[in-house]
Formats: structure tokens, sequence, C-alpha cells
């Protein structure tokens, strides 16, 4: 059994709440970007730019780093091109609440496995799914957007628990490097007929689609990887899901747009459920 010190459970905690900043920051950049870009060609372009970044990195490669780093980007490319997809026939705050039921869907799936819910957890999943209905939930039918979001959201709850058996075997940075480039190649080959027709997008948005490469897309990786060799999964989800709440605050700074009371208080109520799953007995 591992046993994990508080002051690295700690450094996992600043490490995941950094991952959930950095991912608030792409919403607006995103918002903007989509509307020139399809999904496909934004992230075949993105996953490019942080390939080439990595490729020192691929030098201490090795056949279990290989099968691993395959694994993870194989499921977290399904997982974006899923969210993506759905998101062209529903709106982004409906995404965000059904993409925001992986803090459920992890426990659950975990529990399967024969980890343990913590009732201190269990709670804390509930506040969290209150407030992810207050700030995103907008009533309706459920559609193939809706599908293909809810399989997005499956792809990131297994995505968390796989990172959480595979980030202790191998240093951070090779990982990300093999999960990048295997996404890179699966973005090309799903943007290959829409290339050619977009190069003069591409050019326009250059400087944010390197942020969102470098920035957004390997930062994560590597702080994904390295917090949750000290941060349980179901503990990773609860803190995943001040996302929303980081890309509201965003969203307001570079976008000027709203944010009603109800959203308010659901972002207070993800807050108070992070505090409650970061308590100790």
């Amino acid at each position: 059994m591992i046993t994990i010190s508080a002051k690295s459970h700690q450094k996992g905690t600043v490490l995941l709440l950094l991952t959930t900043v950095v991912w608030g920051t792409s919403f607006p950049l995103l918002k903007d970007t989509i509307s020139s870009l399809s999904p496909s060609v934004l992230v075949a372009v993105r996953f490019f730019i942080a390939a080439i970044a990595l490729l020192p990195w691929l030098r201490s490669i090795n056949p279990r780093l290989l099968r691993d780093g395959v694994l993870l980007g194989t499921v977290y490319f399904l997982e974006t091109m899923s969210a993506l997809t759905g998101l062209e026939s529903i709106s982004a705050n409906r995404s965000a609440f059904i993409i925001g039921l992986n803090v459920i869907l992890v426990p659950l799936l975990g529990v399967l496995v024969g980890k343990r819910l913590p009732r201190q957890v269990l709670l804390a999943t509930g506040l969290a799914m209150v407030g992810m209905s207050l700030m995103s939930w907008e009533g309706g039918g459920v559609g193939l957007g809706e599908l293909l979001t809810l399989a997005a959201a499956i792809g990131v709850a297994v995505y968390i628990l796989l990172l959480e058996a595979i980030a202790p075997r191998h240093a951070p940075l090779p990982l990300a490097a093999v999960q990048i480039w295997t996404m890179f190649l699966g973005g090309l080959l799903w943007a290959s007929p829409e290339f050619l027709s977009q190069g003069g997008a591409i050019a326009d948005h250059l400087v944010t689609l390197t942020y969102l490469g470098i920035i957004v897309t390997i930062g994560p990786l590597w702080s994904q990887a390295l917090g949750q060799r000290w941060v349980p999964a179901q503990e990773a989800a609860l803190l995943y899901t001040l996302e929303p709440v980081f890309a509201a605050f965003f969203s307001f700074w570079f976008l000027g747009e709203g944010l009603s009371l109800q959203a308010a208080l659901g972002g207070m109520v993800i807050l108070v459920a992070t505090w409650l799953s970061q308590l100790r007995r």
C-alpha cells in the first residue's frame, strides 16, 4: 500500500487547482476560435504545436511508456472529439453540465473496480453536482449532442481513473509527449479533409493556437500526471469541477459575459464542495 504524506497531498492539490485555472482561461479563447476554425482542425493544429514542443522527451521512450501513453492519449482524443462534436449542436452551458457529470462517474466507476467511497467524498460529490446544476443546467430533451457529450464525460472519468494508476510509473513530460503525439495523429486523420480550406483561418489564430497548444495542452497534462500521483482520483474529479468557475470568471474578464445570481451561487457551492473534500479527520 502506498502512503502519501500530507505535504505531497497538498502539493498535488495545488497542481490540480492550477490545472483548472489554465483550463478556465481556454474557454473564451475556444469560443472565439471555433467561430473560424472547425473543431477537427483546431484539435489537430493545437496538438501539432504541443507535439513539436515535446519532441525531445520522446528520446526516453520504452515499451511500457509507449503502451500507457497511447492508451491515455487515445482516451483523451476520443473524449475531446466527442465533446467538440457535441458542442456544435448544444450550448456551452449544457455541455459544461454534462461533462461535469464525471464528478459522480469517477467514484461510481471506482467502486466497480473495488475502490472505497468515503462518506466525506460522497457528500462533497453531491454538493458539487448541485453547484454544477446551478451554474450550467438549462433543461430540455436529449439528442445526439447530449449523447456525444455524455460519452465525453465517461471518457473524462475513465481518463482520471487510468491516470491515477499510470502516473506513478513514468516521468510526467515523457508520458505527456506520448499522449500528445497520439492525439495529434488522431486529430490529423480527423481533420485531413478540411486542412487546405482553412489555412487562412489557422494563420489568423496562430497566437491563440500556440497558447492552447503549449499552455493549455502541455501544462495540464504535466500537472495532472504529477498531481494525481498524490491526490486520489475521487478528489481530483472534485477539484476539476472548479473549471467552470474559473471559465465564468475569465469569460467575464475577457468577453464581458455576465454571471447570473444562480450561476454565482452554483460557483460558491462548488467551492464549498472542494473545501469539504480537502478536510482531514
